[in-house]
């Protein structure tokens, strides 16, 4: 594959580790190893990370607060983690810059389309916390908004699982698991790896999406170097 550009949608999860929430150190240090690597082979990366590993704004609903508070507590979760996967990756060798969609200058920097091309033309990790800066948009929808804005040519879903299932394979082991799909396909069978607006801003950006599992060591870069299992959701 080697793309020139690629955006990675890390979710909070990822960053849980075993216990499942908050951030795991040995997982954040793993994660950002993998990261470094990459960039150090020449692909220009960009990483849009959730914030599941302490809030989800859907849960705020069942906690008495209304949508917009909940995913304004989410946002902020998210530009946690980014300055969290900062710290990481340059301990790891890369260099790294944390923008917020948010804008919280006494923290990190604000996002901004050229100043985020800019860093990733000069080789830096660039982390986007605070998804799309709106409630009502999930951290997929922002991955796919900000592939789609910094001219990536692939949106890397970095999951659990090692691609698309027809189902959860975790629940149901008669899953069916898919090389390739449409963006199209995966609309029509409603197939929860990203949700339908994502697809949608995908499929309507010419974004091929690259679904694959972060669990093993070292797949970012064999999946940019064609060589990981993968799920591919082409336009």
């Amino acid at each position: 594959m080697r793309p020139k550009r690629v955006l990675v949608k890390l979710s909070g999860e990822a960053l849980a580790g075993p216990a499942g929430n908050g951030l795991d150190g040995a997982t954040l240090t793993a994660l950002a190893a993998d990261i470094a690597h990459a960039s150090r082979e020449g692909v220009e990366i960009g990483i849009v990370v959730g914030g599941g590993n302490f809030f989800r704004g859907v849960q705020g609903l069942t906690k008495g607060l209304d949508r917009t508070s909940a995913d304004s507590i989410g946002m902020l979760g998210t530009v946690m983690n980014a300055l969290a996967l900062e710290h990481a990756i340059e301990s790891a060798g890369a260099p790294a810059r944390a923008m917020s969609a948010v804008p919280m200058p006494s923290l990190c920097e604000s996002y901004a389309r050229k100043r985020a091309l800019d860093h990733l033309s000069n080789g830096k990790v660039v982390i986007l916390g605070g998804g799309t800066g709106n409630p009502y948009f999930t951290t997929d929808t922002g991955a796919a908004l900000r592939a789609a804005e910094l001219d990536c040519s692939h949106l890397l879903k970095a999951t659990q699982v090692d691609g698309v299932y027809s189902a959860d394979p975790k629940k149901d082991p008669s899953a069916t698991r898919y090389d390739t799909l449409t963006h199209e396909d995966a609309i029509k069978r409603d197939l929860k790896v990203m949700d339908t607006a994502a697809f949608a801003l995908a499929r309507d950006s010419g974004l091929t999406i690259v679904v694959f599992s972060i669990a093993e060591p070292g797949m970012l870069a064999a999946v940019l170097r064609g060589e990981g299992r993968a799920t591919y959701v082409t336009p």
